[in-house]
């Protein structure tokens, strides 16, 4: 059976990525040589399951490290390979060759004075690329230090996968740097660590151009060739979304308390640095680099801070913008995001979600609830949807906007429940009425987003431990679209709710419920008259007669064929 299933089992194997090589037709991650493949109890020799994928059959014959041990040696079971394969240099257990490559990188580091720049996700790409892993250390030369350090890091992590070094006193970074080989050099590993150091100090001198070349061009003349960038086929260019950024930013500046003028003027510098050299080779450090040439060319400190900050937070554990330039930048983006693929129905649907846009409506939901925002959503959405509409339909008139988002508020005022604002919605797209195209779009964006919105702040609350009930209670009230308001809420009713009023309020509504329940339970005979009140409510109840059928949808009861539901 084992000899049926595993050749199926490693031509089907879905990995991420997989490769084919010389003349045959198997592909796999890497290079496949040799086929493993014994069973058997412990207490016997096992035996080798016979069996062959692309002309590689199967035995009980493998090999360790392809330099240091390359000869083949015999395996019979799991305990046997893992000591086998360590006397041939090789490290079984990614894990543990992660430790090794922590622990000596640390221990070199603190030799001279630094401290390693921890990362994960490189540490386990480096443990999954060697075998026998030896931890060297390399340096640059100093010059190269006036980059920033992001530019540094990106560089020696994306083109060498080594690990940077910082000054254990200053916190700054030095010019060294930790290599892993994968193997025993008779040198010490002198040359590895001189052909590391080369090709490095190249990547730096590219860097350092693109870095001078960059800083040549003030951002704002950079602008034009936002206007070259597609943001999306329906939405236009970034140049056309970085304006709607600074009318969102112009908008929310007041809410917050940010100088309007240093917040528009963020907004529109934004995007500008995706357009530089540097950039555009290391696109991870967009708006890390748009910060640094804003300072750099003497813009506010308020601004430059505000080009990198508006991306965050990135994810759970990222930071929230605290400073109100930021802030404002950073909800405008994400609003206009979200706002745009909602007028152009590109929604998340189940897992799918290729625009973050989860992410980025769980990002506005931190923004305004660490810094304790009050705005009412509705009206910003449909006024925003109505933006983005008139573009799609091609349309430049934006004049009806002002009105628009007026009408907005006073919509919001009258919101009965989310609940029922998705209704409108939906009956809206049933039976449309006499509105014009960017209007009906924009109306039934800005109601479905509304609703998506206090979906994942329900998700949220619930997370952080709110009563669901609670969360419910709250959101059943009318014009639910303040996010902060409906927090509060929340909390003071669950704080109310522990007291001895609350607790006695939630005792005498149970009892009331539980009494009209019953009320309404309440039968009457046919011939027998009315239910009078309470003296019904204290008459024992009617015995159930057994359903022959045994229905278990009705506990296997059926009424009394004489007995109607009260209906008074």
């Amino acid at each position: 059976m084992i000899a049926e299933i595993l050749p199926a089992v490693i031509r089907e194997f879905p990995w991420p990525k997989s490769m084919r090589w010389s003349a045959g037709n198997l592909s796999w991650v890497r290079p496949l040589h040799s086929i493993l493949a014994v069973f058997g109890p412990q207490t016997e020799a096992p035996e080798i399951v016979r069996f062959a994928v692309d002309g590689i059959e199967s035995g009980d014959v493998t090999y360790g490290h392809r330099f240091l041990a390359p000869e083949p040696f015999s395996v019979r079971r799991l305990d046997d390979y893992v000591q086998k394969l360590e006397r041939a240099k090789v490290v079984l257990d990614p894990g543990r060759r992660a430790q090794m490559i922590l622990a000596d990188a640390r221990n070199l580091a603190f030799a001279q004075g630094c401290e390693l720049v921890e990362d994960e996700a490189l540490l386990a790409e480096v443990a999954g690329l060697v075998e026998w892993p030896l931890v060297l250390m390399g340096s640059f030369d100093q010059s190269y230090l006036q980059i920033p350090p992001e530019v540094i890091r990106a560089t020696i992590r994306t083109n060498q996968k080594c690990f940077v070094l910082r000054d254990a006193s200053t916190a700054k970074l030095t010019n060294r740097f930790i290599l892993v080989a994968n193997t025993e050099p008779d040198d010490g590993g002198k040359a590895i660590v001189a052909g590391n150091e080369r090709v490095i100090r190249a990547r730096l001198a590219d860097a350092k151009f693109f870095w001078d070349s960059d800083l040549q061009v003030k951002l704002e003349d950079r602008l034009p060739k936002l206007n070259e960038i597609i943001f999306h086929e329906k939405l236009g260019t970034q140049a056309e979304r970085v304006e709607r950024i600074v009318r969102l930013a112009g908008e929310l500046a007041p809410i917050v308390k940010a100088d309007r003028q240093k917040a528009e003027r963020a907004a529109r510098l934004c995007k500008a640095d995706l357009v530089t050299q540097m950039v555009g080779e290391f696109p991870e450090l967009q708006g890390t680099m748009g910060k640094y040439y804003a300072e750099a060319q003497g813009e506010d400190e308020a601004v430059a801070h505000a080009m990198e900050d508006h991306y965050r937070p990135q994810g759970p554990s990222d930071l929230v913008p605290a400073d109100p330039v930021s802030i404002v930048v950073a909800l405008a983006d994400k609003l206009d995001v979200l706002v745009s693929f909602w007028v152009i129905d590109e929604k998340p649907t189940g897992s799918k979600d290729p625009y973050a846009l989860r992410r980025a409506a769980l990002s506005v939901i931190r923004i305004i609830l660490n810094n304790n925002i009050r705005r009412r959503l509705f009206s910003l959405f449909i006024a925003h949807a109505l933006q983005v509409s008139l573009r799609t339909e091609n349309q430049i008139d934006l004049s009806l906007l002002d009105t628009y988002q007026a009408v907005g508020e006073d919509f919001s005022q009258v919101l009965v429940s989310l609940n029922e604002l998705k209704n409108s919605v939906q009956e809206l797209r049933d039976n449309p009425i006499e509105l014009s195209t960017p209007t009906r779009q924009a109306s039934f964006a800005a109601g479905d987003l509304l609703t998506f919105f206090a979906d994942r702040l329900k998700i949220q609350l619930r997370d952080q431990g709110a009563r669901h009930d609670l969360v419910d209670a709250v959101f059943a009230l009318g014009g639910q679209d303040d996010l902060m308001l409906i927090v509060r809420r929340v909390n003071a009713l669950g704080s109310f709710l522990d007291t001895d009023d609350g607790r006695n309020l939630l005792a005498g509504y149970n009892d009331r419920h539980g009494e009209a329940q019953a009320h309404g339970r309440c039968l009457l005979r046919q011939g027998h008259g009315q239910c009078r009140g309470s003296e019904t409510a204290r008459e024992p109840p009617e015995t159930p007669q057994r359903d022959p059928r045994g229905d278990a949808d009705r506990g296997g009861f059926l009424p009394h064929r004489g007995m109607i539901p009260y209906r008074g």
